[in-house]
């Protein structure tokens, strides 16, 4: 079936052909006909991604009058990203239709620019709840000359707390009106919605309730608690090709992972709800236009994304409602494509996973976690692959070549393909060398070769805490930097008020012991550690696998040969000074280490 099988006017067609859409997706189909020629209450279940917007945008457009400068249509959707993606392509289906006029208004943007426009004469808005509801506290809206109004992604608005402003709303709106309910999946209080606003719904379906889409394949991961950062960079750089989103429950959490993964020199950067509007539209900006590997993102500031060929999702964390992660794995596999959707779980998850599997209907496929010679063999043929399908500017290398010849006419083809695939290749290799196997339970060899700790865990004792102006970001600076170990290494901080305890790998148990013959001071007081006979804690409490930083430590310190960087923030406050008087600052007053 065609588009031009629907039965759309003929400036709607143009639109579409601009577009370059020709065949519609299966909800399309079943909608388009429907509501262009019956005047029905409607619910559609159906699968983000799938092509919902046209499938109630087109009918509208189809049957609006032009002439009418009223609000003759409504569209709720939960997020501003949603509210002005719909708005935007709903221009553009209909940009041959002379004398449309479609606004948009959610929080966020300037109110009054937004009655401006209302004021102008509008024939469709779509809209946030809270804001439309703040227009209609205004009298700065009239909902009475509604004949259509279309809630989408109408189980996420309940999820995020709309249910007495769509009430509110509704109410607002004439009984004669068609509403047409487009969900992802079929809770109780969407069904409440049905039953309280509608009159005998034509029900639609391309898929069951709450099932996931078939061209995803769903892949989770069984990783420690701490581990789960380290899994998820071991994850990404398995799969080099990857355009993917990372979900995470809170957006501390979300800022954290995403300042970590730009730290270690991935494209990555943050979306959730304390960004102001201006910073969102830029992450997006830059997510849409390919800038950004990976955005990462809360439940709520990703609703209504839509980028095309988002190749992965991937749950940093399980949701709380098992049913958002229908939602979530639906930000891939969009327009029939495939996609695949990871989970990052503790041993302690899986059994979530059984009862994901009910809700979506779809098996999880349970693999291990890659090691060292699985990224390195990946990344070196992804190389391959690339320099077999360069692009290559004849006309513009040309004059070049002569000079490169001549620089590399001692090197055989062999040894020149050598050298060139091991530019790349060595990174990975120096990096993946030495890393352990992260999959739980499993101890031996997992570096490339082969040659890494054997992840067990030794607890420590130290002299320092609270009252010395540490809290468990700085303090896991302050070890990391005294034992000579990376950052992320030092886990399971527990800080007292005069001594703390922390946890690292026991391969560094030497350089965590050899602090005491430093006699490092801080505060006047020698530092000490001890190992601690207190029995370890399973999973620990740094999830993060050891890369968050930020708090509000005080103190402060020098070491000879240092650089300058602030631990009370956690971030890096830049190089300073000069030769091995360089410091560390760290707030009140001086560390010291001396010879003795």
């Amino acid at each position: 079936m065609t588009f031009e099988e629907l039965g759309l006017k003929h400036d709607l067609m143009q639109g579409i052909a601009d577009l370059g859409f020709v065949n519609p997706t299966p909800i399309q189909q079943q909608t388009i006909p429907l509501l262009s020629n019956t005047t029905t209450d409607l619910v559609a279940l159906a699968q983000t991604g799938t092509g919902k917007t046209a499938a109630f945008g087109l009918p509208i457009l189809n049957t609006i009058d032009i002439d009418n400068k009223t609000v003759q249509a409504l569209i709720l959707a939960p997020t501003r990203e949603l509210c002005v993606q719909i708005s935007n392509d709903m221009k553009n289906f209909g940009k041959h239709m002379r004398g449309l006029s479609i606004t948009s208004v959610y929080g966020g943007a300037s109110i009054e620019n937004q009655i401006r426009d209302i004021k102008r004469g509008v024939h469709i808005i779509a809209a946030t709840p809270g804001r439309l509801v703040d227009l209609i506290e205004r009298r700065a809206v009239n909902l009475k000359t509604v004949r259509i109004v279309v809630l989408d992604e109408a189980d996420e608005m309940l999820n995020m707390g709309f249910k007495d402003s769509l009430d509110e709303i509704l109410e607002q709106t004439p009984d004669t009106k068609n509403t047409w309910l487009f969900s992802a999946t079929m809770p109780r209080e969407v069904e409440r919605i049905a039953k309280n606003y509608m009159n005998d719904p034509t029900e639609i379906s391309t898929g069951k309730k709450n099932e996931g889409a078939d061209n995803i394949q769903h892949i989770f991961f069984a990783v420690n608690p701490r581990e789960r950062y380290l899994a998820l960079k071991r994850i990404v750089d398995y799969y080099p090709e990857i355009f993917g989103m990372v979900f995470c429950r809170t957006k501390a959490e979300t800022q954290e992972v995403a300042e970590a993964l730009i730290k270690d020199g991935y494209s990555a950067d943050a979306l959730h709800g304390d960004l102001s509007q201006a910073q969102r539209d830029f992450v997006m900006k830059r997510f849409r236009n390919r800038t950004l590997q990976m955005l990462v993102a809360t439940d709520v500031a990703a609703r209504g994304i839509d980028v095309d060929n988002i190749t992965h999702v991937i749950n940093y964390n399980l949701p709380e409602d098992v049913e958002n992660y229908t939602h979530r794995s639906g930000r891939t596999a969009r327009a029939g494509k495939s996609g695949i959707s990871i989970a990052i779980v503790s041993v302690r998850e899986v059994g979530k996973i059984k009862d994901i599997e009910r809700i979506i209907k779809k098996k999880f496929d349970k693999q291990l976690i890659p090691n060292g010679v699985d990224v390195c063999e990946k990344q070196l043929f992804h190389l391959v692959n690339q320099l077999h399908d360069v692009e290559v500017k004849d006309t513009e290398i040309e004059k070049y070549l002569p000079k490169v010849y001549e620089s590399l006419k001692d090197l055989s083809k062999e040894e020149l393909i050598k050298r060139l695939v091991s530019e790349e290749f060595n990174r990975f290799y120096n990096y993946y060398q030495d890393a352990p196997d992260l999959n739980p339970g499993k101890e031996g060899k997992g570096g490339v070769d082969g040659a890494f700790g054997n992840g067990r865990s030794t607890r420590f004792f130290v002299n320092m805490g609270m009252m010395d102006g540490f809290n468990r970001n700085s303090l896991k600076d302050f070890i990391a930097d005294i034992a000579n170990i990376q950052q992320r290494m030092v886990f399971n901080v527990d800080v007292k008020n005069s001594f703390s305890f922390f946890e690292t790998e026991s391969r560094f148990v030497d350089n965590c012991m050899a602090i005491n013959s430093q006699n490092i001071e801080f505060n006047s007081r020698k530092v000490t550690l001890e190992v601690s006979n207190r029995k370890m804690r399973e999973g620990g409490n740094d999830s993060g696998g050891g890369f968050r930083k930020g708090g509000h430590g005080g103190g402060g310190f020098r070491k000879e040969g240092g650089f300058k960087k602030s631990y009370g923030g956690g971030r890096d406050s830049g190089r300073g000074g000069s030769g091995r008087g360089e410091r560390k600052s760290f707030g009140k007053s001086e560390f010291s280490k001396s010879r003795r």
